[in-house]
């Protein structure tokens, strides 16, 4: 029997392999030129299948000049409709490069964590009413929420037990374009989220213990 189907089939699946290495090698320069110019030495990058929620996450770090890979692959899921936010409600996640927030979470602070973190409670909200002046922002009332606002998420929540804020649309902040984006816990490998970043506690108290404020963290997040 011939062996030149086989070798073609090896042949096509290597030339796919370094295609596919090429779109990495081409998409870590673009985040790596980008957060040299901001002046960030951590980033955590977020690379997410063609199609589908299901993503990769790593932390990369800047050491003696040059991008080094702290923390391997670990699963993570994104938004039900995948990469390329644009609206309030699209299920979509955000691509590009962002700065990491606050670290928030109602659980102590996690140990080795470098950045400012806030323990939330029940009266911390993030507004996600379009309509609202407080559009996209971290608001305390002791009131009721619902006379307040047509829509807003509770911070004291099970996802959001660790979490941190993913600064899309905070500066300026745009009306409509998208709100509370965060990287926070998942409900399982298999659910997907309405537009965060999510992966599982022991992956984030990982990524927790080495994250520093001083290194201006930031996030990477496009399609692989």
């Amino acid at each position: 029997m011939s062996k030149k189907p086989f070798l073609w089939v090896a042949a096509c699946c290597i030339g796919i392999s370094l295609l596919g290495g090429g779109r990495a090698a081409a998409r870590n320069a673009q985040w790596q030129a980008q957060a040299d110019e901001q002046g960030s030495l951590q980033v955590v990058v977020v690379a997410a299948a063609s199609s589908g929620f299901k993503a990769k996450l790593s932390l990369w770090e800047k050491q003696g000049g040059r991008w080094i890979r702290t923390l391997g692959e670990a699963p993570a899921v994104i938004g039900r409709e995948g990469m390329g936010k644009q609206k309030e409600g699209d299920g979509k996640t955000p691509e590009g490069l962002f700065k990491l927030g606050k670290a928030f979470g109602s659980s102590v602070k996690p140990p080795g964590l470098k950045m400012p973190y806030a323990i939330t409670d029940s009266s911390d909200y993030w507004i996600d009413d379009p309509e609202s002046r407080d559009y996209n922002r971290w608001i305390r009332t002791e009131g009721d929420p619902s006379r307040l606002w047509n829509s807003f998420e509770r911070l004291k929540q099970p996802l959001y037990r660790y979490a941190m804020v993913i600064e899309y649309n905070t500066h300026p902040v745009v009306a409509g374009k998208g709100s509370a984006i965060f990287l926070h816990l998942w409900r399982s490998s298999s659910k997907p989220t309405a537009g965060c970043v999510a992966i599982s506690e022991s992956t984030m108290l990982k990524l927790m213990g080495r994250l520093d404020s001083a290194r201006e963290p930031m996030i990477f997040m496009s399609n692989r």
